[in-house]
């Protein structure tokens, strides 16, 4: 197996037309390729790392590769894998977002020899007509007919009609840089069938779908902003390290498979290792250590096993942790959990506690307006404080 066949193979769930036709228009010329991330979070995770991989193994090839910002398209926010419709995001929210996005994407590519882009440029210029223009080449049974948007209608379910015009945006996206390759995961396929279908009746022009494979978050559903199960690239090497650790061990080869660069070959042998009995354990100390490596560098990946071997496996209490001082009686555990930062809202720490997440000096406190003393809190197994009282 070459190159351009592991690129069109490894972590690839589907290619529109087809893989054939795609590696023949490969071995051609150099295609223009791009993939697009909407900045509705100040956020990206290791799942997006997944299509990042993707992208700049075609850089490597030679091809003329974009990065597009949708932040025109974030003003409506796509709802393909969503089961009700998006927040309505402000321009500056997007802007604010968007300033942490080229920091967190540049672990997997190297900008210098890819080319950054905003849909605000084009989407932003269209007159009416040109919008009628467009979307009498569409069908809105098409829209309706989409699993998740038919289960909105179905359970009365509010659809804005500006979420109808999101794959048009997204297609003309690709109409106007002259795609011949979009890459984004399965959950776009739809979307990116609108910029093959603009391409086909405006300019006479075969284009290609490449759908990654999703990358399954900590508790083994899709890895999701919204699900609070993702591992996020500006995580601190200790808490990417834990949660790596945490991954179902079923994901193990998966996770080789769609966020390392090691061959095909090496994820054989683990594979073979596993197979044979090796305690799973082993092959996820491998895999956090390079994935963490790969984004805070190797030093930063070491002293995040030795974290985790203290507090996680020996249950030590590490070095160095926050103190926080109230005075007795005043704060109950939810409100110390919100000011430590443990927890971002209420809901979130009573949730916690609820669960068993949460104890103090290893004794687990169920109820959520629990009078703290002095002792250590910790939530899950990586986060501490030190509480202490004043006098």
């Amino acid at each position: 197996m070459d190159k351009i066949d592991r690129i069109l193979t490894r972590g690839v769930a589907n290619i529109i037309p087809g893989k054939d036709i795609l590696r023949k228009a490969l071995d051609g010329k150099k295609l223009n390729i791009y993939l697009g991330i909407d900045p509705t979070s100040p956020k990206i995770h290791l799942g997006h790392a997944v299509s990042l991989i993707k992208l700049a193994k075609f850089v490597e090839l030679g091809h003329n590769v974009t990065l597009l910002i949708g932040d025109f398209t974030a003003l409506v926010g796509d709802t393909s894998d969503k089961e009700t419709e998006r927040p309505i995001l402000s321009p500056e929210e997007i802007r604010k977002n968007f300033k942490t996005y080229k920091n967190q994407a540049e672990k997997f590519l190297d900008f210098s020899k890819v080319k950054i882009r905003h849909n605000s440029e084009w989407l932003s210029k269209l007159t009416f007509k040109d919008i009628l223009n467009l979307v009498q080449k569409f069908s809105l049974n098409d829209f309706i007919a989409r699993e998740l948007i038919k289960k909105r209608l179905n359970e009365g379910g509010h659809i804005r009609l500006d979420e109808v015009l999101y794959p048009i945006m997204q297609g003309y996206d690709s109409y106007f840089m002259d795609t011949d390759l979009q890459i984004g995961g399965t959950d776009q396929t739809f979307n990116m069938q609108a910029g093959r279908l603009l391409q086909r009746k405006l300019r006479n022009k075969e284009s290609f779908i490449l759908a990654t494979e999703f990358l399954m978050g900590t508790d083994g559903r899709k890895m999701s902003k919204t699900w609070n199960n993702a591992i996020w690239i500006d995580d601190n090497a200790n808490d990417m390290y834990t949660k790596i650790m945490s991954i179902n061990d079923e994901l193990i080869i998966q996770y080789l498979t769609l966020v390392t660069r090691i061959s095909n070959e090496e994820i054989e042998n683990i594979n073979e290792r596993l197979e044979k009995g090796e305690n799973p354990i082993n092959i996820k100390r491998e895999l956090a250590i390079g994935i963490v490596g790969k984004i805070h560098g190797a030093e930063a990946a070491q002293k995040a096993q030795e974290h985790f071997q203290k507090t996680v496996q020996k249950k030590e209490v590490p070095e160095g942790i926050k103190t926080y001082t109230l005075k007795k009686a005043k704060e109950n555990l939810i409100d110390i959990l919100i000011e430590t930062k443990l927890a971002s809202s209420k809901s979130e720490a009573k949730r916690l506690i609820e669960q068993g997440g949460v104890t103090l000096d290893d004794k687990k406190i169920t109820n959520p307006n629990a009078k703290i003393e002095e002792g250590i809190i910790k939530v899950g197994s990586r986060k501490f404080v030190k509480i202490k009282i004043k006098e």
